[in-house]
């Protein structure tokens, strides 16, 4: 029998954790919580079903998923990046703040990177597509 802290010991830990990973059972939690607390409704339960139909559609349609940041947020994040109005921000600049929006996966070497300047028209695009990517919750079948 397996000790109390000894997590990997359960036969069925790996299984569970590729059910989890597969399905993105953890990012889904994860934002339908940030959404709960962001918006702070009167009534969660109907908003969690609203949001998880919101989902649903955004996975056929491919558009409007449920997000915390629109396009005026990330103009507004390249604002402080910018405070003097340059036109661009650097590298290091665009890849602390794709990360810290939480996008995992984005173009690490982006037109202007080259150059050490990365246009806000840029930063918008790769934050729009990442967050759509974050936000898209949902686990993508593939054909057989």
């Amino acid at each position: 029998m397996a000790s109390e802290g000894d997590g990997d010991s359960w036969p069925r830990t790996e299984d569970t954790r590729q059910y989890l990973q597969q399905h993105r059972i953890l990012e889904l939690l994860d934002n339908c919580t940030s959404q709960l607390i962001y918006n702070r409704p009167d009534e969660p339960k109907i908003f969690l079903i609203e949001l998880l139909e919101k989902l649903k559609s955004s996975r056929t349609t491919k558009l409007e998923y449920p997000c915390l940041f629109n396009e005026s947020n990330i103009q507004s994040i390249f604002g402080m990046l910018d405070p003097t109005d340059r036109g661009f921000i650097t590298l290091q600049q665009y890849k602390e703040a794709l990360t810290t929006l939480g996008i995992a996966s984005f173009d690490e070497h982006p037109a202007g990177g080259e150059i050490d300047r990365i246009t806000v028209d840029t930063f918008t695009r790769e934050a729009k597509h990442g967050l759509m990517r974050a936000s898209a919750t949902f686990y993508e079948k593939t054909a057989s």
